[in-house]
């Protein structure tokens, strides 16, 4: 039963991983879309999606209830929670504002690094060991982000957004005990307002032209609709596949299948027209040294004795 666990778990993880991937070409395939409009359509309709899923399902009713009841003995969990969502809101802009500008290497560098900045919340918030795997892991990480500063004179202001921020978001739902797609799905109930603004204001509308007629030039069917509608309902199957691995997989097994997505950014990235040089081993090739290290502590530290 274990193993059959551990199988879905693992096609769980891969499936959210290419979905983020997905999601990020199409963002980068919307010319004439701003990140904002379609900010707006994606917490439109992941919540909608959401919507479907959590109140048919027994764990997403128990989730809910959780969430409720803990909102109702501590009310001051709205403070932080409402932190929670706007951090996790200016990253869900952030991954779709990237692929538009030219940027997406920057956030595809950031989600590299997100695992070792983990590792030192970790030890900074909740008092984690550092092993000796773990300090070699920073360290490596530490001679990648050095290279990639000199080089580039600074890290990219993206690269710095994804991997000193979303620690911010993860300690705050470890903190609150809120890390279930219920909360998630309140995070985007609270963006709600502000998506719904950005459709309004934007150049599309709610139904602008070639919704279901021509384009712009009224020569092709404008598909800019499609890929926003695709991209909200891929989201929200993308959070199910991710918080289904969490559960199905061991922690060490979990953590590095995650490092599949940043590994599908930069091949986006690269599609999207993007380029790296020769330089970039000197970057990337510490931090996949430092990505080893964390997987091989992870297996050791989760291994059975006797």
């Amino acid at each position: 039963m274990r193993s059959h666990h551990a199988a879905r778990g693992a096609g769980a993880s891969l499936a959210a991983s290419a979905l983020f991937a997905v999601i990020f070409f199409i963002a980068g395939s919307l010319p004439g879309w701003g990140a904002e409009e379609i900010f707006g359509w994606r917490v439109i309709l992941t919540l909608a999606t959401l919507a479907v899923v959590l109140p048919f399902a027994a764990w997403g009713r128990a989730e809910i209830a959780a969430l409720v009841s803990l909102v109702r003995r501590r009310p001051s969990t709205l403070l932080p929670g409402a932190l929670a969502a706007a951090v996790v809101g200016v990253q869900l802009w952030l991954f779709l504002w990237a692929p538009l500008n030219g940027m997406a290497l920057s956030v595809s560098f950031g989600y590299f690094l997100l695992p070792l900045t983990m590792v030192v919340a970790g030890r900074a918030f909740f008092g984690d060991r550092l092993s000796l795997l773990r300090k070699l892991a920073v360290a490596a990480a530490a001679a990648g982000v050095a290279h990639q500063a000199f080089s580039a004179g600074g890290l990219a202001w993206p690269t710095l957004v994804v991997c000193l921020t979303y620690p911010v978001y993860f300690v705050l739902r470890r903190k609150l005990g809120t890390d279930t797609l219920a909360a998630f799905s309140a995070e985007l109930l609270a963006m709600l307002p502000l998506g719904v603004w950005f459709i309004v204001a934007g150049p599309h509308g709610v139904a602008g032209p070639g919704l279901f007629g021509a384009g712009p030039s009224g020569t092709a069917p404008h598909s800019g609709y499609l890929g926003a509608a695709a991209i909200g309902v891929l989201g929200a199957l993308a959070m199910l596949f991710y918080l289904l691995a969490s559960k199905w997989l061991p922690l060490s097994l979990f953590g590095l299948l995650s490092y599949v997505e940043p590994v599908l950014l930069v091949a986006v990235s690269l599609l999207l027209g993007e380029k790296l040089g020769w330089s970039a081993l000197l970057t990337y090739g510490p931090i996949l040294l430092a990505l080893v290290f964390l997987a091989v502590d992870g297996r050791r530290s989760t291994r059975p004795l006797g």
